[in-house]
């Protein structure tokens, strides 16, 4: 049996990447292959500094990979066309919400978009219930 991919996106610092692929390593360890794709280079090292097995930066690598994993993790952002100033192009959005990838999605964004019907909580608590999610639906790892 394969082991399960879990790509990480974020763009900008990659803080909230990093935050997340440091739960995915506490709770799963090494029994998942954890791939980190920055749209820059600043955010991939963070995020590779913070445990992910692979990373690679800018839109080829997330338009590549995104097809390919099982799960993506992220900011809702890096679903929008020209978020993070300009860094989510329209291919990287299309990649990542045309992929056949399971999509947990935390709702952060500084873009002028208001998501309704969402309790406004700090990333530490947004990243441990997008881990219960992965957790969920992996319940074998």
């Amino acid at each position: 049996m394969p082991m399960v991919s879990v790509c990480v996106i974020d763009g900008q610092g990659g803080g909230i990447g990093a935050t997340l692929i440091k739960y995915v390593k506490t709770i799963f360890g090494e029994s998942l292959e954890v791939i980190a794709l920055g749209t820059n280079a600043i955010a991939t090292a963070q995020m590779i500094k913070a445990g992910a097995n692979r990373g690679a930066s800018g839109e080829s690598a997330i338009c590549y990979t995104a097809p390919r994993v099982d799960f993506i993790l992220g900011p809702i952002a890096v679903t929008w066309a020209n978020a993070m100033l300009g860094e989510v192009t329209p291919k990287i959005a299309e990649a990542v919400i045309s992929s056949p990838a399971v999509k947990i999605l935390l709702p952060f964004s500084k873009e002028r978009v208001k998501i309704v019907g969402i309790v406004k909580e700090p990333l530490p608590h947004l990243g441990q219930e997008a881990l219960e999610k992965l957790k969920e639906m992996i319940p074998h790892v």
